[in-house]
Parts: structure tokens; sequence; C-alpha cells
């Protein structure tokens, strides 16, 4: 039997009197630990939440790869490349690989009767992923691209807003080409809107059928801007930038347009910045509560050990050692952490999936792109998180722990 867990757990379950103010020192140590528990748990909840959700919506207007022409810069006036590329059924069949659809875009210009607005448009096939759009949809239906090309386009609500077009409505747009003095006009009607909160892609993208941009560049049918590439984890994706890129190669004929992969994180590397610098921020709260909640343990075990002086004393005399003593009082100190933590746990998944389930909390999505504040549970975090303050309060609970070898039995012995 292990006697040092057995002396502690019954100093755990003890509802001694005599030592009151050891007992309310030590449920402030179990309570400071379990308000630290909660603050880790909607931190890194919160914070990882901000990070997919804003991910998700940069992912959904621009996918984590695109493949294009290289010829192509950074403008959103694009080269073509032919639609049948060699390498395409390898690249859907990758266990990494989400999505591939193709896609076309092209700068244009709205002019209503009292405004004249900018636009990026995207032109859409039949293998587009509506996921993302129908999980942002206010008003309208998707886009009917059947035999027929269709005038319908999706807009924002922003856009909408700004230059009051309804569903319904109709308006011109202009476009003008390389070695065209004349623009070319085309009329659209608004067939659908959307909001994201993402105000940068909002007031710029606009959905369109494919074969309008494909006529107004003076494409071929079988010729498009590029493919967008979907992963599974956003965590691969600059592996796999590497495979899709050596995969282009092994199937690249000298005859064909040479192609190039465009990293996400690369195309808007302030966005991808900004949210990894939301990582320090985590981190630096980890290590406040975790400081606060040892510091709190060590205040408590070392008051702990003053009023037990007696019983460590009688111990000592039976022929315990020095060891033998401190494994109680950090196993004791276990027990508290331990109840400390799941009454943290408790109290923050509460709140956490109050939150998500029930929206409580709203944003102003002009300032944070989210209307809620998003929280998002993982299983593993709560895990680490867990396990990491268990050790590392059980690690600065070692050093407190030593002053028991400065109690002398004959000291501490009182006969009454």
């Amino acid at each position: 039997m292990n006697t040092e867990l057995f002396i502690a757990r019954r100093l755990f379950s003890s509802k001694d009197q005599t030592q009151r103010m050891s007992r309310r020192i030590v449920r402030l140590a179990v309570a400071g630990i379990s308000l630290g528990m909660v603050v880790m748990i909607l931190a890194v909840g919160i914070v990882t939440g901000f990070q997919r959700e804003i991910e998700e919506k940069v992912n959904g207007f621009a996918a984590h790869l695109q493949v294009v022409n290289y010829d192509s810069n950074l403008s959103y006036q694009t080269e073509s490349i032919n639609q049948d590329q060699p390498f395409l059924e390898e690249l859907k069949a990758m266990p990494e690989v989400k999505h591939v659809q193709q896609f076309i875009t092209k700068p244009g210009m709205i002019r209503t009767e009292d405004a004249i607005q900018g636009m990026v448009l995207k032109g859409i096939g039949t293998d587009f992923d509506w996921n993302f759009f129908d999980h942002n949809q206010v008003a309208g239906s998707r886009l009917v691209l059947d035999s027929l090309r269709t005038n319908q386009v999706w807009i924002s609500e922003q856009i909408s807003n700004l230059l009051q077009l309804g569903l319904g409505d109709s308006f011109r747009m202009y476009f003008l080409n390389e070695n065209e003095r004349t623009p070319r006009i085309r009329q659209f009607e608004v067939g659908g809107i959307y909001r994201t909160g993402l105000e940068e892609f909002d007031e710029m993208f606009m959905l369109i059928d494919i074969r309008h941009l494909q006529s107004l560049n003076s494409w071929a049918e079988d010729e498009i801007s590029g493919y967008e590439v979907f992963v599974n984890d956003l965590d691969e994706v600059d592996e796999l930038e590497y495979e899709v890129r050596n995969l282009i190669l092994a199937n690249l004929a000298d005859e064909d347009t040479l192609l190039r992969v465009i990293n996400i994180k690369r195309k808007f590397p302030h966005i991808f910045d900004w949210l990894n610098l939301l990582d320090m921020n985590v981190w630096i709260i980890l290590v406040l509560m975790v400081l606060v909640a040892g510091f709190n343990m060590v205040s408590g075990l070392l008051v702990i050990i003053l009023e037990r002086t007696q019983m460590i004393g009688i111990l000592k005399s039976l022929g315990a050692a020095n060891v033998n003593v401190r494994k109680i009082f950090l196993y004791f100190s276990a027990f508290l952490i331990g109840e400390g933590l799941l009454w943290g746990n408790v109290l923050g998944l509460m709140l956490g999936l109050l939150q998500h389930y029930f929206e409580i909390i709203h944003l102003d999505p002009t300032s944070y792109y989210v209307d809620t504040v998003p929280v998002n549970i993982s299983i593993l975090h709560l895990l680490l998180l867990n396990i990491g303050a268990l050790g590392i309060t059980i690690f600065m609970l070692l050093g407190p722990s030593y002053f028991v070898s400065r109690i002398a039995p004959e000291k501490t012995i009182r006969f009454d």
C-alpha cells in the first residue's frame, strides 16, 4: 500500500475544524486555480475560434492554394490556362485535398445613377463549392449554371447597401481589356446577397457565371484563370504546396503553359501574420494564469506545513524519511489542484458552450469580422491545458516541500 498517498487522501477528506486558517487558505488556492482554468479555457477557445472563423472566410474567397499561369501577377486580371490539365485527376485524388474547382477573376466597375464602385468578378462553374456562401447567405438563391448563361450575380450586403441594389435589381458594369480603348458594357441582375463580415473582401468580390468572363476576355470555352485547391487542414498547406508544384512539374510537357502555385498565406500575409500574433497573447495569458495558480498553491502549502508541524514530527519520530513526508504534502497538493482544475473545467466548458450555441456576446463585424464571439472547444486543447497546469504547478511546489526537512521531531511533538 502507498502509505504517503493514503495519508494525503485522509488529509484531503479531513474536516478537522482546528485547522481553520489552512482550510480557508486552501479553499482560496483551489478557487484561484479554478478561476485561472476558466480564463485559460476561454482564452484558448476564443482565440482559436476567432482564428478558425477568419481563416475559413479568407479561404472561402480565395482557397488554400491556387494553380495559375506563371505569367499572372498578383492583380486580378489574369492570363489564361487550359482547363484540361494532365495532373488534374491525380491532384483531386490526393488525400489532403478536399475540393478542386476552376475560376476566373476580372476587375470591373459598377455604375449606377448615384455611385461608381470598382469590383472583382469571380467567375464560377458547375464544380463550384457553395458551402461557404450558403453559410453566409443573406438573400437569394444559388446561381443556376446550366446550359444557358445566367445574368444573375451575387454581391455582398455591404455593396447592396452602398449602391442601393436589392434582390432582382439590374445594373451595368464596365470592363476594359488591354489594347481596347472602348470599355465593354454588360448588364447583370442581383440574384443573391451574402455577408461574411470581412470588409476587405465583401466590398471587392462578386460571384458570376464563368462564361461571362470568358466572353469578356475573348477566351475560348476551355480557358480559365486557374484552379482553386481546398485542403482538409490548413496546417498542411505549406507541405502540400510543394507536393502540388512537384506534381505539376512531373506532368509538364515542353509545349504546355508554365504554371505556378500560390499559397493563401503568401497571398494575404497581413491577415495570417495578424492571426499568428494572437497566439502570443494566448501564451501570455496562459503563463500568467499558471504562475498565479502556482503561487497560490505555494502559499497554501507553506501554511499547511506550518499548521501540520506536529504531524510531521510524529511521522519522523516513527521513522518516516523527509522524502516520504514531502510526498504526502505533494500528493495532498495534487488532490487540491485536481479539485480546482475539475471545477475550472466545468465552469469554463459551461460558459464556452453557452456562447457557442446561444451566441450571447455579440461583436461589431466591421471591427472584429465576426458577429459574435466565436468559441472553439477542442478535447486536445483541454487535455494539454490540464496536464500542463497540473505538471507546472506541482513542479513549483517541489521547492517549498523541502521545508519539511527543517522540522525537527523533538521540537514539534508536544504532550498535552
